[in-house]
């Protein structure tokens, strides 16, 4: 029964790859490496390094075959599985107050409400994790074949306020693996996202002083605020932080910033760009970052996006070409694509860029962010609009690798309902420059 479970169905054989050159091919699975049973891409990762190897494929027709060979240190065999993760996805188990899942409504497709709590993502995708769904051989797996960065969501350093915030009466308990990967020398990243009333204020102030216990296996840590959408009929009853707010939330972080940096020569705890826009401050420079460890998590995004296109803006030439173009965002990177865009007007006189700011009346008016912008809201606001000769939309605001919104109206379907063509540009400031200036 349990060798049944760890064959692994091989989707794709890379041409001119080690397994091709061996005849292993699509629809064969694979059994074992170096006489060890592959439980998961864990396992696959550390065994397939090996400079010899005795691997055990089944073919279709039920027949095993043992091929043996020799490669280069690391060397990758060229084979993609059926599963991602060489092993069913694991489910989160906690029913955190503060979700965006629990916060969607009804009716969107299928994989948006799937809750992913899988140490494994961590890894292949930088997805953060609660430790709650991992076991105690998980943690020797990721110290033995010293698996980093893993990506951890605190939230609390109180495991009582923890057990409160997650709803599950391990979450707790759950911290104490931190010691394990601290004590193994793993690399680690974390979050905390904040909510008012909840883990801020002296909370707050206690997480980071306990945090700072793990440096320095335990590189940064993001401080965001919570996400709150117009869905919250039956949740915990959470505020959106205000300006005074987000200001004392600063105070905290640049008041532990200076501590930690005198010690240990980095920052450590970064706070996301909302808590700036909000608090009406500015950007830390570019040094404050620590090399931007935390840029999916929307810290330092704005300032890199804008010392980029600075860059960008220097080394390009003016011209008088007339052009004509449209920039659709969220409320909150506005500001600073509206002040690029005036740059370039100046230095390129036939240039116009029209902004358009989409508010998330899908969501709520409280999400202000550009990835969460749908195609619904997107058409109703630009209808009517100047949009010029393309509009341009940034790349998150689609599924990845898709030209899909996230309510599953397309590109094309926004091409046709405002009757311009469409441009995805990526999230650089080169990007942004070249992408306007694109005849």
């Amino acid at each position: 029964m349990s060798r049944k479970k760890h064959e692994h169905v091989i989707k794709k054989v890379l041409p001119g790859s080690i397994a091709q050159e061996m005849g292993i091919e699509a629809g064969d699975r694979l059994i074992s490496i170096n006489d060890s049973e592959v439980e998961d891409v864990f396992d696959y990762h550390f065994y397939v390094n090996d400079e010899e190897l005795t691997l055990v494929i089944k073919k279709p027709d039920g027949e095993e075959w043992e091929l043996e060979l020799e490669k280069d240190y690391e060397e990758d065999l060229g084979l993609e599985f059926e599963q991602g993760l060489m092993d069913e996805y694991r489910s989160c188990r906690n029913k955190c107050m503060f979700c965006f899942i629990d916060q969607m409504p009804k009716g969107m497709r299928d994989t948006l409400y799937f809750k992913d709590d899988d140490s494994r993502l961590s890894f292949l995708q930088g997805n953060y994790v609660t430790l709650t769904n991992m076991s105690d051989h998980d943690i020797e797996r990721i110290v033995n074949y010293h698996l980093e960065p893993i990506n951890i969501s605190f939230h609390t350093m109180n495991p009582k306020l923890r057990c409160e915030m997650l709803h599950n009466r391990f979450a707790g308990e759950a911290l104490k693996k931190v010691d394990r990967l601290y004590a193994g020398g793993i690399q680690m990243n974390g979050q905390i996202v904040l909510c008012k009333g909840v883990n801020d204020g002296e909370e707050l102030e206690h997480s980071i002083r306990e945090l700072t216990r793990y440096i320095p296996c335990l590189q940064s840590v993001s401080v965001v605020p919570v996400g709150l959408t117009k869905y919250r009929e039956g949740l915990y009853p959470l505020e959106p932080f205000q300006k005074d707010d987000a200001k004392e939330v600063l105070k905290t972080i640049h008041r532990w910033q200076e501590r930690i940096y005198e010690k240990h020569g980095s920052h450590f705890i970064h706070a996301g760009d909302e808590w700036y826009i909000l608090a009406e401050e500015e950007l830390p420079e570019e040094e404050r970052y620590d090399g931007y460890l935390q840029l999916e998590n929307g810290v330092g995004m704005l300032r890199l996006l804008e010392n980029e296109f600075e860059k960008a803006y220097e080394e390009a030439e003016g011209d008088d070409r007339e052009r004509a173009v449209s920039i659709a965002t969220g409320f909150l990177a506005y500001p600073y694509i509206r002040r690029m865009a005036d740059k370039l007007e100046c230095k390129y006189p036939g240039t116009k860029v029209y902004i358009y700011p989409i508010q998330n009346h899908f969501f709520g008016e409280l999400i202000t962010v550009s990835g969460l912008i749908t195609g619904q809201d997107l058409t109703a606001q630009l209808r009517g609009r100047k949009l010029g000769e393309r509009l341009l939309l940034p790349c998150n605001m689609f599924r990845s690798g898709e030209k899909v919104f996230l309510d599953d109206i397309t590109l094309s379907e926004v091409e046709e309902a405002l009757q311009v063509r469409v441009d995805i540009v990526k999230s650089s400031g080169q990007d942004f420059l070249e992408a306007v200036l694109r005849v």
